[in-house]
Formats: C-alpha cells, sequence, structure tokens
C-alpha cells in the first residue's frame, strides 16, 4: 500500500472539518427518562412549574406566626406522621395562621400562609396547647422565612433548566423530573453497519502463514459506541469487486444487507488502497457515490474514505493495518458521528514534545504517546500495522508536516476510551 502523498489528500484538519461538516444532525427521538443517560440533548429542558412549586419547611418543627408564645392549632409528635406526610393543618396551602398562632410541620411540609417561619423541634417548648422557645432557641427564633424553602427559589416556571446539546448525566435526568418531565427529546443515536473485508482474515484461533486475526470485528462496535454511534450489524465481504459492490450497495436479500439499508453509516475494513487487490473505492465509482474525502495527508492512515452513497447512507472507509485504521476512526468516523450528532467537533489538546521530528514533506504524523514528567513521550511501536503503542498511549501526537524541536507545543487528541 503506497504511503506517497496523492493528487487527492487533504490535510488531517481539513478531513476533519469536512467529516463534521458532512454530518447534518439527525432528526430528534423522545424517549423515557429511564433511558436518557448518556443521551444528548435536542431541546432545552424548562421547568413546567415553579421548583419547588411551593413554600416548603426545611426542618421538622412548627410554623408560626407572630412572637412567642404561640397557640397550638395541630401540634401532633413527629412520631405520629410518618417522615413525608405533613400534619393536616400544613398540608394545603389555603391554610393560614392568625398571629400568635403554631402549627406543627414536617420537612417537606406545606408552609401556611402568614407564617413567619419554622421554629425546628429541638428550639420548642409545649405545655398544654401552648408553644414556646426553649433554652436552645435564640430569643429571635424564627427569623422572618427562616428554615423556609420559597416557591420558585431553584427555578421560575418557565425557566431553562438544562441547555440543549448536552450529554444527560444522572444529575440532569432527576432534574429534568423535579421540572415535571416523563419524557425528553433527544438526538438519534447514528446507526452504523460493519462491512469487514479480507479473504485472509480469520475470526478465531492462531493464524497460520498468510493469514492474519480479526482486529476489527472485536472492537469496533464498542469503539463506534464511544464516538457516539450504534453498531446495528456486522459482515463479511470476499475481496472481489461484485460481492464489494453487492454489499455496499445493500441489494442482496440477505440479513446483513436489508438491515444496513436503514442505517446512517457503513464503515468498511480494508481494501482502501489502489492495488489490484483493493476494491472499495472502484465499488464507489461503480455505485456513482460522491467522494467527500479521497486520501488524507497523513501517515498512518492515508488511504482513508468518506463518501456519500446515492441512497444517503455516508461509507467510511477504513484502511486495513489496525493502526491506520484506528487513526482513520479518530480523524473521520469521530467527527462525522458528532455531526450526525449535533455536537461540535472537539478540538485538539496541546501538549509538550518530549522529542523533536523531522520534517516529512506534506503529510502531519499520527503518533501515540505516554505522558511522562508532563511531557508526551512517543510510544514504542507505533507502525501502522502495530497496535502496543496504542493500546498503552495516553493520547495521540498529530506532528506538523515541518516538523516540532523538544519543548514544542504539539496538538494532540484524547482517547475516547480515557475521557
Amino acid at each position: 500500500m503506497s504511503e506517497a502523498v496523492g493528487a487527492h489528500d487533504v490535510d488531517w484538519r481539513e478531513a476533519r472539518r469536512l467529516a463534521h461538516g458532512a454530518g447534518m444532525p439527525l432528526p430528534f427521538q423522545t424517549i423515557p427518562l429511564a433511558d436518557a443517560l448518556g443521551q444528548t440533548l435536542a431541546e432545552p429542558v424548562h421547568a413546567l412549574q415553579a421548583i419547588p412549586h411551593y413554600a416548603s419547611s426545611a426542618m421538622d418543627g412548627w410554623a408560626v406566626n407572630g412572637d412567642a408564645p404561640w397557640t397550638l392549632v395541630s401540634h401532633a409528635p413527629p412520631e405520629e406522621h410518618p417522615r413525608g406526610r405533613p400534619a393536616p393543618h400544613a398540608d394545603s396551602g389555603e391554610v393560614s395562621l392568625a398571629p400568635g398562632e403554631a402549627t406543627f410541620i414536617l420537612t417537606g411540609g406545606v408552609v401556611p400562609q402568614n407564617a413567619r417561619g419554622i421554629l425546628r423541634t429541638e428550639h420548642g417548648s409545649i405545655r398544654g396547647d401552648v408553644l414556646d422557645r426553649n433554652d436552645a432557641a435564640r430569643a429571635d427564633e424564627p427569623s422572618q422565612h427562616e428554615h423556609v424553602r420559597p416557591a420558585g427559589e431553584e427555578a421560575e416556571e418557565g425557566s431553562e433548566a438544562i441547555p440543549a446539546g448536552v450529554v444527560l448525566n444522572p444529575a440532569q435526568i432527576a432534574l429534568a423530573a423535579v421540572c415535571g418531565h416523563d419524557t425528553l427529546a433527544v438526538l438519534r443515536a447514528p446507526r452504523v453497519s460493519l462491512l469487514m473485508t479480507g479473504d485472509e482474515v480469520i475470526e478465531h484461533g492462531l493464524p497460520h502463514a498468510g493469514q492474519v486475526r480479526d482486529t476489527f470485528g472485536p472492537q469496533l462496535p464498542g469503539f463506534v459506541a464511544m464516538l457516539g454511534g450504534h453498531v446495528d450489524v456486522a459482515g463479511r465481504a470476499k475481496d472481489d469487486l461484485d460481492d464489494v459492490i453487492a454489499a455496499i450497495s445493500a441489494e442482496a436479500t440477505d440479513e446483513f444487507s436489508l438491515a444496513r439499508a436503514s442505517g446512517d453509516v457503513l464503515i468498511t475494513t480494508g481494501g482502501t488502497g489502489s492495488s489490484s487487490a483493493d476494491h472499495i473505492r472502484r465499488a464507489l465509482t461503480e455505485l456513482g457515490a460522491e467522494l467527500i474525502i479521497d486520501g488524507i495527508a497523513m501517515r498512518p492512515g492515508h488511504p482513508t474514505l468518506l463518501a456519500r452513497l446515492p441512497d444517503g447512507r455516508f461509507l467510511v472507509g477504513l484502511p486495513g493495518n489496525p493502526l491506520a485504521a484506528m487513526m482513520a476512526m479518530l480523524t473521520v468516523a469521530g467527527p462525522l458521528l458528532a455531526g450526525l450528532r449535533g455536537s461540535p467537533l472537539q478540538e485538539p489538546v496541546t501538549v509538550t514534545s518530549a522529542d523533536a521530528f523531522g520534517p516529512l514533506r506534506g503529510r502531519s504524523r499520527l503518533v501515540p504517546y505516554r505522558l511522562e514528567g508532563g511531557r508526551a513521550v512517543p510510544s514504542t511501536h507505533q507502525r501502522s500495522g502495530m497496535l502496543r503503542g496504542l493500546a498503552a498511549a495516553d493520547g495521540v501526537l498529530v506532528v506538523p508536516a515541518e516538523g516540532c524541536s523538544a519543548g514544542d507545543a504539539v496538538p494532540a487528541l484524547s482517547l475516547p476510551w480515557l475521557a
């Protein structure tokens, strides 16, 4: 497979921009709150009522009006009222207290109208029907609105509680419930199909001479999920042009083709070069696909493809070498799936290179690295067919074509499994 810079190769940054721009956001779907964890919110969440929607007590005790002592309207002891169930006289916002009156209330109970505040149980003393402060209380306790959670303290009705575009976490799902929502509108995860090629690939056991183990089948579904997609189906095509065309076009009637036909993205592995044994490019030409990226000026991963098929699906063509393919996933598949989800393109971080790199004309180098002493040390075993360097890496350096010196700030990609 040639590593020479091709006439159609695009710059690494431009490849990411093209892939992200091609993926227009998919229509959103409505799902129950229980299924929303990790989903991208399509619309902002507004409070359907004030939060809290009534003035409530922050303490077990008595709601009082005026100054001590107070005549008890209700003075049932706490043990007669299961926690969370307000006393009868504190169960309605229509209840009001006259000056000099008090009523028992539990945490969360509705504060009666005209209540000055809440005298906590530890600071009250009862004699008959009269409530007074005990020695633990302050002379002015309770102060105005003390231990009262006012209605709308957290959010006013109609206010925005969660902005669109966030990836929902457990706290946000709980907040959506408090806001009164049972379902949420989220962006649909792009549906991805996998098509593996290579007659020399075996899926189990030890390969003989001329054979290689399948490095894609076991890890690509999980990798795609980390990037925000969902793999519906995976299949394999023979190293034959007609078979590859049939598999890509989804014209066959097998389960794989039918499932893939309704997807959003087809990821192929291998066969993206220009030799007589590589069929992906020729198949795309035969099918009349639109080539968005026809090679990238990077190493490894130069023969990476991105195309739009006539039926609207995207095809991401990964090189056959495993490290090159994973660099292509980070460079093209990740930005494409982000675009389809309506998520922004993640910009590279910056790290300090521990080593110098000479120039490589017209080509960026993607180099797995380990962080040591705050500097990025290139990993060993980083050729396009090797995986040990990436397996132990903290990230991937993107060394520009002109190279860099030791101590230079260099762009770097984060690895989704370390996020």
